[in-house]
This record gives structure tokens, sequence and C-alpha cells, in this order.
């Protein structure tokens, strides 16, 4: 199983875009999940979480802005981004538990380049 990431590009600051991940295949639903991004020269730093709940977290400079969700058959995570600003320039990464035949496995996908411009 491979996580995909999708959704990014360039936009100016105060755009949106909305990024999604999704397993191989799109037959695997999705438990927990989360958006990680890092910006060069930064550490990378969990943006978004999603509890298979549903809870949702967000980093401070996130709130308000982003949301992340899952559609209703859960095999896809979203992030909705929106009053993008350059300093979310990052390449964004998903992560989530994958249920699988054989048990709950945690999976990362490659990352989606966001670039903000001002």
């Amino acid at each position: 199983v491979q996580l995909q990431a999708s959704g990014g590009g360039l936009v100016q600051a105060g755009g949106r875009l909305t990024l999604s991940c999704t397993a191989s295949g799109n037959t695997f639903s999705f438990g927990a999940a989360t958006w990680h991004r890092q910006a060069p020269g930064k550490q990378r730093e969990l943006v978004a979480s999603i509890t298979r709940g549903g809870m949702t977290d967000y980093i401070d400079s996130a709130k308000g802005r982003f949301t992340i969700y899952r559609d209703n058959a859960k095999t896809t995570v979203f992030l909705q981004m929106s009053s993008l600003k350059p300093e979310d320039t990052a390449v964004y990464y998903c992560s989530a538990e994958v249920n699988e035949l054989g048990g709950v496995k945690i999976h990362r996908g490659q990352g989606t380049q966001v670039t903000v411009s001002s």
C-alpha cells in the first residue's frame, strides 16, 4: 500500500488549495491521519490531524485557515487550505492509518509541493 498526496502547486498569497491523500488502489479506508509540512531549512512540523473518530486539531498558524477531513468512504484525506501565506510554502506530507486486510498499518505518502507567492 502506498499513500499518494496530490493537489499542491503555485498560488498567490490569499489563495486556496486543497490537498488530497489516497491509498494506492483506493480500496482501503483510513483511520486517523495527519498532514505534516517541511519548509526548506526547517524541521518537519505537524499541521493538522484527524482522529479515527473525526476529532481534528491544527497547528496554531493553521487554525481558521486549514481544514482536514475525510470523504464519506474514508478512502481520501483532504487538507483544505485558504488564506494562504508565503510562510505556508513547504512540502506537505500525509500519513494515515490504513485499514488493510491484515490489520491497521501506518503509512506515509510522498510529499506534494505548495508554493505561495507574495
